[in-house]
């Protein structure tokens, strides 16, 4: 016998009885999040800033979580081989990217071959940490200040050589920036990697280095190497002596590298905020808190938005930066 139809009012009930379970199925989704390991994909080698201070959170994110955190390196690319494996990962909630700046920002103007949009194709979960730039000159160099830097390098336009660890990578976007806002002009002399051109400052083959406190903190202690400036709002609590760019005169030179957590495009948006709420929490933690201090890092923790706003706006600056300063893409 066949069924009769549904007369319109019952029609109306079902179809809200299925609308209403397709709305909470994400939710009891998110409910059971995470029910088992979380990968998070760091596009470095191991015991990069980023990498460190990750490590720093894992213990505590793991007790909230009730799972493993697991670090997962993928080097090569300037990060973009890492970025690019989160992109094309199952949107989950179980793959996330701890990338840098660059990674969000400054690459996509960068390289030529990108296979990806950070914009498009990843969203912020929350931002980590950020390493201010200090600007780092020779411990024997008769330069203290940024003044004297500036005058130096005014004095022998093109004759004071910066060191970084790449075309395009964030020291060398940081020594462009001073350049522009001092009216300086620097020579570039790109090495291979971050250790090579910390070497070369200490032989005097290059006069200034600009970076984050954690590749330089060594020398600046035992004074092979001086810290003349902090390129951020404030001073750095590991460095109290050594005043910030704005204090000295160039209000305007605020760089570092910051890192941040991003999930594929698709991720449930309940996902993404659990973990942000999380990872804000646990860099609340006082004891967490001096672990980044030490190293001359701030823990910073943001919501989603909060993030990509960050992104969004730096984006077009560094372009800005990269347009003048006349940097190829790769």
């Amino acid at each position: 016998m066949k069924k009769p139809a549904l007369s319109p009012a019952r029609w109306s009930i079902s179809a809200c009885i299925a609308a209403a379970a397709c709305l909470h199925a994400p939710a009891f989704a998110a409910d059971a999040w995470p029910s088992r390991p979380i990968r998070v994909v760091v596009p470095y080698a191991p015991g990069n800033t980023g990498d460190i201070t990750l490590r720093f959170a894992q213990l505590q994110l793991e007790k909230k979580f009730g799972v493993r955190v697991l670090i997962d390196n993928k080097s090569g690319a300037s990060g973009n081989i890492g970025a690019d494996e989160v992109v094309r990962a199952a949107p989950d909630g179980y793959t996330f990217l701890l990338g840098a700046t660059n990674n969000f920002v400054t690459n996509q103007y960068l390289f030529k071959n990108m296979r990806f949009d950070p914009v498009k194709d990843l969203v912020p979960v929350s931002l980590l940490s950020n390493g201010p730039s200090v600007l780092v000159v020779n411990g024997s160099s008769d330069i203290r200040t940024l003044s004297d830097l500036t005058a130096e390098a005014k004095k022998n336009p093109g004759k004071l050589n910066f060191g970084s660890p790449g075309n395009g990578t964030p020291p060398h976007l940081a020594a462009e920036l001073y350049s522009q806002l001092a009216g300086v002009q620097l020579t570039h002399v790109p090495y291979r990697g971050s250790p090579p051109a910390v070497q070369a400052l200490m032989a005097g083959e290059i006069q200034l280095y600009v970076t984050a406190l954690s590749s330089v903190a060594g020398h600046v202690a035992s004074g092979r190497l001086r810290a003349i400036a902090v390129a951020d709002k404030e001073r750095l609590p590991i460095l109290p002596a050594v005043p910030t760019t704005a204090e000295q005169g160039l209000p305007g030179l605020i760089t570092g590298n910051w890192w941040g957590l991003a999930a594929p495009v698709g991720t449930d948006p309940q996902v993404i905020e659990k973990f942000s709420a999380a990872l804000r929490e646990v860099l609340k933690d006082p004891a967490v808190r001096k672990q980044y201090t030490d190293i001359g890092v701030a823990p910073i923790g943001s919501t989603p938005a909060e993030f990509a706003s960050r992104i969004k706006e730096e984006a077009q600056a560094w372009k800005a930066v990269i347009e003048k300063a006349n940097i190829q893409p790769e």
